[in-house]
């Protein structure tokens, strides 16, 4: 059976379940990864090599980092039982255990301090909330290039944001020393085709991009037809069919949070200050 290859309108289609696509102006091969974009939750045993993950790590470096700072380190997780006891961590999220590595990416700044402490220079600046905003950033934007990579190759990814549910423990478990902290992990690895991962419709442009100025109120017809396109997504995937709910569920209370309504003291015990 002869497979009919989707074109730019069609994929850009699966991003917003647009009605009536239109054909972008340009295209090429990274706007078609990008925008293929998908979850995946279900994962073959094949292994990702040595070479593969150097490839990840070095399309990571070429992410850009505030003032070349590069606070940002990822310690790559392949031991099946220390995947476990972080997979407990996150809720017992199997496609951790399926999937061959786990990357857990962090903001790091005890580099830079183990220069400053060599030469006895001060580094009073890294104590504050900004410094470690540029941390937390430079490692979101590291992991994302990986990602790009990672889906360029054909292989699968999925972030593990519930890792900070008990970062103590996964700092414990990684060996991490003070001033470094866990962001999130990323599970890498080759998708099982069986699972029939899809891509997650988005809100409407016009609920995001704003001109000029912020505009509030002019966003509530375009996330109420949001909730129509989701809809049928989700029925797809056998959930809960409305967004609004989901969202305001998941920020709800601070039970919600799953243990992370401490993540400053957990911080502040990373050797973080936050003034």
């Amino acid at each position: 059976m002869t497979q009919t290859v989707p074109t730019p309108a069609h994929i850009v289609q699966q991003r917003y379940r647009d009605a009536d696509p239109a054909d972008p102006a340009h295209w090429n091969p990274v706007l078609q990864v990008l925008h293929e974009h998908r979850s995946v939750r279900r994962y073959l045993p094949d292994p990702v090599s040595d070479d593969t993950l150097r490839l990840l790590v070095s399309a990571a470096q070429s992410a850009p980092t505030s003032s070349n700072l590069q606070v940002w380190s990822v310690v790559a997780v392949r031991d099946p039982e220390r995947k476990a006891r972080l997979a407990a961590v996150a809720g017992d999220q199997r496609h951790i255990l399926q999937a061959p590595v786990l990357l857990v990416w962090t903001a790091d700044f005890a580099r830079l301090r183990q220069l400053a402490g060599d030469r006895d220079a001060p580094l009073d600046g890294a104590d504050y909330l900004e410094s470690s905003y540029v941390g937390f950033i430079d490692a979101a934007l590291a992991a994302q290039n990986a990602v790009v990579a990672a889906e360029s190759l054909g292989l699968g990814t999925v972030y593990i944001g519930a890792l900070r549910n008990k970062p103590e423990v996964v700092a414990a478990e990684i060996g991490l020393p003070e001033h470094v902290f866990a962001v999130f992990g990323l599970v890498v690895g080759h998708p099982d085709p069986a699972e029939d991962a899809r891509v997650k419709p988005r809100l409407p442009q016009q609920a995001v991009l704003h001109h000029e100025t912020y505009g509030l109120e002019t966003q509530r017809d375009h996330v109420t037809e949001y909730e129509g396109r989701i809809a049928q997504f989700y029925a797809e995937q056998e959930l809960s069919h409305s967004w609004t709910d989901r969202v305001l569920t998941r920020l709800a209370s601070e039970a919600s949070l799953n243990g992370r309504h401490t993540l400053r003291e957990s911080l502040f015990k990373q050797g973080f200050r936050l003034r």
